[in-house]
């Protein structure tokens, strides 16, 4: 995708990542319950929690863990309506 953006893959990574520690936390899951339903271990989780490294498959088991997958698949399906706006005219409303 060549389109300008803001956001960089680092503002995601920790978009992402806080996230899914806001619904651990909402859960009243401890890293060691997260790590017990997701088998994911609780050292990278921890690890993630504090870098935002992880690899992809241990990012979705910790999802399914705290969310619907189907939420993050629609990721995936095309979106009707853009979410950013894709020109300095769009911004300012011309």
């Amino acid at each position: 995708m060549n389109e300008f953006s803001m956001l960089s893959a680092n503002d995601v990574q920790v978009s992402l990542c806080e996230w899914l520690i806001t619904k651990r936390k909402e859960a009243k899951l401890s890293r060691a319950q997260l790590a017990q339903l997701s088998t994911v271990p609780a050292s990278t989780i921890k690890k993630f929690e504090t870098t935002q490294q992880i690899s992809f498959r241990q990012f979705i088991l910790l999802w399914q863990s705290l969310d619907e997958l189907v939420r993050l698949n629609s990721l995936t399906k095309k979106q009707a309506v853009n979410i950013m706006p894709s020109s300095i005219a769009e911004v300012l409303g011309s």
